[in-house]
């Protein structure tokens, strides 16, 4: 131990002239917590995983922040996350969508040719969910 003034200091090598030890723990307990945060507060948009064909529209606009897209093909299936999902389970995903992510939106990325009903049945599941931000994605008019 060295005296300065008083306050006693602890040398950062050994007496005998020894290797300096460094502590890593701090270090990877610091990177552990900044990884966590990072995950915690990314937002992740959940693709339906299936391609269809978009109507286009003039006044289609580019959304920044899409949150959960649910697919809708040309026969009136339903995708979320790659995954087929029956109707009557869109209200439940949507709802645990929105407990993640309070303020998410759901896009509806329907084939053109979908039967109207099936797209206007997927919007209500969405809304009853509690989704307030509720878009149908199209392409831009060229």
């Amino acid at each position: 131990m060295l005296r300065l003034g008083g306050i006693a200091a602890a040398a950062t090598q050994e007496e005998d002239g020894g290797d300096v030890e460094i502590n890593m723990m701090p270090l990877i307990d610091m990177i552990f917590i900044l990884l966590i945060f990072f995950l915690v507060t990314a937002s992740f948009v959940r693709e339906s995983g299936v391609e269809v064909n978009r109507p286009e529209a003039a006044t289609a606009e580019k959304k920044e922040s899409a949150g959960m897209v649910v697919g809708v093909t040309r026969e009136g299936h339903i995708f979320i996350d790659g995954q087929q999902v029956d109707l009557r389970r869109v209200r439940a995903l949507v709802e645990i969508f929105l407990v993640e992510n309070a303020k998410g939106g759901v896009i509806i990325d329907a084939d053109e040719s979908c039967p109207t009903g099936r797209l206007v049945a997927v919007m209500d599941q969405c809304r009853m969910a509690g989704a307030e931000n509720i878009a149908v994605a199209a392409r831009r008019k060229e």
